[in-house]
């Protein structure tokens, strides 16, 4: 795997980050969050509706549709499966996508779910009770919306802590506002209005933290369309787990991370800088790296007399894969192949067909006269296969970033059946949303 440096310019930036949805490194928490998670047994209701941020230094507001509350996140505790009730007060159709769930097919967006009814259309999903990081993802239909669809971060918690002291979410999203305070929608032309970072919906979120304490980071990409590379300056981080699947635990190389859209990486950081200390966290979009925020290192008593050990290397899911065995199926990110999100139909025949628990191998290629792309695959986790077919990289995606012309190959437990999406986007603003799909029988 290649990793990031922040000194090269933008076509090298793009070369080290194609294929890779992860590179070894991490980010950093904001500040505590202290809220406590949500027990399973009552659905927590989550109403998609209009709501205003205060994004802009001027103090106007910034008209958004927003799931729930000011948080950017929900967490549930327990093992009961966590359910939730969503309501539309839009007046459009709305179809929540679920990043990193692997099942079940009957909240599949679409395809098991219709779209919630504009103007009080409800649904309640019951979700898998299985720890990790999601992320729900409302704009899946987003196309004659006066105002930006915003994301919001699912946790389930589980009994593994790794010996940290907190646990922090860290949402990071892209806008494109202007004067008036008005954000423009994705999948138009943005003209040559800036992007601006959020953290949790903040643009300023310095992480503070104490001498020796251990952080859990929950870090997620919101963005619109932009894949983004973070670098944090003289920070120990360790990756534990990948868009919502445990991985071999490994210190991420120079602090830095690459996330495509809805990717989700969580990581471990440890402060072992001195106090008063204050390293900056950069971010990367493929243009120029823009400090973002900041970990503060702070007078406060540390929790202990020295920085806690690497931590144990959690347990995986299965990586055996039957390569022998396995169905192939060729697929192209071109235009043409795949449907703009608006125009899905499911009566449309499936890309390909596969019985349960057969491994399948997909060769997905990236047209040279394309854009970068990103591929996310639902319903089941891949692993990114080497040029040889003799390994994978050591950990489970659901998102694959594409430079223009590459060409990569992803196997596959098809473990859960039903009728799963295919989307495809590239990664310029104005670029359309595409699906296609496959089933699992």
């Amino acid at each position: 795997m290649k990793f990031l440096s922040f000194s090269r310019p933008r076509r090298r930036f793009l070369e080290a980050l194609a294929g890779a949805a992860i590179s070894p490194v991490l980010t950093a928490a904001g500040r505590a969050q202290t809220l406590p998670a949500r027990k399973p047994g009552n659905p927590v209701p989550l109403r998609f509706g209009p709501q205003s941020l205060y994004l802009h230094t001027e103090g106007m507001a910034t008209p958004v549709w927003q799931l729930g509350d000011g948080l950017p996140f929900t967490r549930f505790s327990g093992s009961a499966p966590p359910q939730v009730v969503f309501t539309n007060e839009t007046a459009q159709p709305v179809a929540m996508a679920f990043h990193g769930l692997d099942g079940p097919a009957s909240i599949e967006p679409l395809l098991g779910q219709p779209p919630l009814a504009p103007r009080g259309g409800t649904a309640t999903c019951e979700l898998p009770s299985r720890p990790g990081t999601f992320l729900i993802d409302p704009r899946l239909l987003s196309g004659d919306d006066d105002r930006p669809a915003l994301p919001r971060v699912l946790v389930v918690e589980g009994d593994e802590t790794f010996g940290a002291d907190r646990d922090e979410v860290l949402l990071i999203e892209d806008w494109k506002i202007g004067t008036d305070g008005v954000a423009q929608v994705a999948g138009r032309d943005s003209g040559n209005v800036p992007s601006l970072y959020t953290i949790n919906r903040r643009v300023t979120h310095d992480i503070t933290v104490r001498p020796n304490e251990r952080v859990r980071l929950r870090l997620v990409n919101g963005c619109q369309r932009c894949v983004i590379a973070l670098k944090f300056v003289d920070c120990v981080i360790t990756v534990i787990s990948v868009d919502s699947q445990p991985a071999e635990s490994f210190v991420a190389r120079d602090g830095q991370i690459v996330l495509a859209p809805g990717s989700r990486v969580d990581a471990l950081l440890d402060a072992t800088q001195p106090v008063g200390t204050r390293n900056d966290i950069l971010l990367h979009d493929g243009t120029r790296p823009v400090p973002i925020s900041h970990v503060v290192t702070s007078f406060s008593a540390p929790p202990r007399a020295a920085p806690l050990p690497p931590p144990a290397a959690p347990s995986p899911p299965p990586s055996q894969i039957d390569l022998k065995n396995a169905q192939r199926v060729d697929l192209a990110l071109e235009r043409g192949q795949w449907l703009p999100a608006m125009a899905f139909d499911p009566a449309l025949p499936p890309v390909f067909r596969t019985p349960t628990n057969r491994t399948v191998v997909l060769t997905i290629t990236n047209p040279p006269d394309s854009s970068a792309a990103t591929f996310h695959l639902h319903g089941q986790h891949f692993r990114v296969l080497d040029r040889l077919d003799d390994g994978w990289k050591p950990y489970w995606l659901d998102t694959l970033a594409f430079n223009p012309g590459q060409t990569q190959r992803i196997a596959f437990n098809a473990a859960h059946p039903g009728k799963w999406l295919m989307q495809c986007m590239g990664t310029k603003w104005n670029s359309p949303r595409r699906l296609s799909w496959y089933e699992v029988s």
